[in-house]
C-alpha cells in the first residue's frame, strides 16, 4: 500500500529539488520523477521523499481535510 501526502511546494531548488510543507512539516523532497513543470504554490503529492505527481489545489484540500479527520478520530479513540 504506498500512502502519498499532498504538500505545498514553498521554494524550487537547483538540481530539481524542493521544500515542501506537509501538513506543517517543512521538508526537501525530489521533483526528478515529476514530468511536468512545478511552481512555488503548486502541490504534490510526495511519497519516501519524492514528488510523484502534481495535483490540484481542490484535490490537495480535499485530501488534508480527510487526513486531518482520520488523525483528529485516532486520537479521540485514545481518550
Amino acid at each position: 500500500m504506498c500512502l502519498a501526502i499532498p504538500s505545498k511546494v514553498e521554494k524550487i531548488l537547483p538540481d530539481s529539488f524542493a521544500v515542501v510543507d506537509t501538513m506543517g512539516v517543512k521538508r526537501i523532497v525530489s521533483l526528478h520523477l515529476i514530468q511536468e513543470e512545478v511552481n512555488v504554490g503548486d502541490y504534490v503529492l510526495v511519497h519516501v521523499g519524492y514528488a510523484i505527481s502534481k495535483i490540484s489545489i481542490e484535490e490537495a484540500i480535499e485530501s488534508l481535510d480527510l487526513y486531518d479527520q482520520i488523525i483528529k478520530e485516532l486520537g479521540d479513540e485514545k481518550d
